[in-house]
């Protein structure tokens, strides 16, 4: 299972939100490049970075600073990047930039075309945020709810040939409380993708009972705030889920 350290970019900064409220805010690093670097150095094979300001414009915003973070780090450590994706010169802007995967959310729930469009267009290189509050979808920024249950679209995108899925319940993002283990096991288990768990990590605690969760198609988990914050340890991080 991989340990996924999350970069939020806004404004060219690395921040954390609490439950994707842009008002607040919380600024961890003037230089998102070094944060980048400073979690390959502790080991992370894989780095998942969300272009905040795209997510709400819906375009891309942070592009110079993501430049920046692929200049920094090894090409063997995986980058995955989502906000702000909604058309497929974006997806292929990104992929040359050295982007391995872009992660779509808002736009997979509104425009399934182009979901589909996109995962013809880049085999192997398209995820899906699913965003999720008591099972239902949300969708710009979190900002709207919508009806649409997590696994029905899961089964959905599943078959246009997504990579995988990057589930997060917003209720419990950036709070501390600990992943919806239960909510994340349900969508993983009928699915062929891999899912990774998002939202609510605190301590390592959190993490451990994920670990026997791996054969039901639990890849890892995307930690951002306790990083930061020193609640969690990376080191102990990958220990508790190897």
């Amino acid at each position: 299972m991989l340990v996924i350290p999350a970069i939020d970019l806004k404004d060219g900064r690395c921040v954390r939100l609490r439950q994707g409220d842009m008002d607040q805010t919380t600024v961890f690093s003037e230089e998102p490049a070094a944060m980048a670097k400073h979690w390959v150095d502790l080991g992370a094979k894989r780095i998942h970075l969300v272009d905040l300001n795209g997510a709400f414009a819906g375009k891309p915003v942070n592009e110079p600073a993501i430049k920046a973070i692929l200049a920094e780090i090894p090409e063997d450590v995986e980058v995955q990047l989502g906000g702000g994706i909604r058309d497929l010169d974006t997806i292929e802007r990104y992929l040359d930039d050295g982007i391995d995967y872009v992660i779509i959310g808002t736009a997979a729930v509104k425009n399934p075309g182009f979901l589909h469009d996109a995962c013809n267009a880049f085999p192997g290189a398209v995820m899906v945020g699913l965003d999720a509050k008591d099972g239902k979808i949300a969708t710009d920024g979190w900002s709207k709810l919508t009806g649409h249950d997590a696994l029905d679209l899961g089964k959905r995108f599943e078959d246009y040939g997504i990579e995988g899925i990057i589930y997060t319940d917003i209720g419990r993002d950036g709070m501390g409380t600990g992943l919806n283990i239960e909510a994340t096991v349900r969508l993983a288990q009928p699915l062929r993708v891999p899912v990774f768990a998002s939202g609510g990590v605190h301590n390592v605690s959190h993490l451990t009972p994920l670990k026997q969760y791996e054969a039901d198609g639990i890849a890892g988990v995307v930690c951002g705030r306790a990083l930061y914050e020193g609640t969690l340890d990376f080191a102990a991080a990958v220990k508790a889920l190897q």
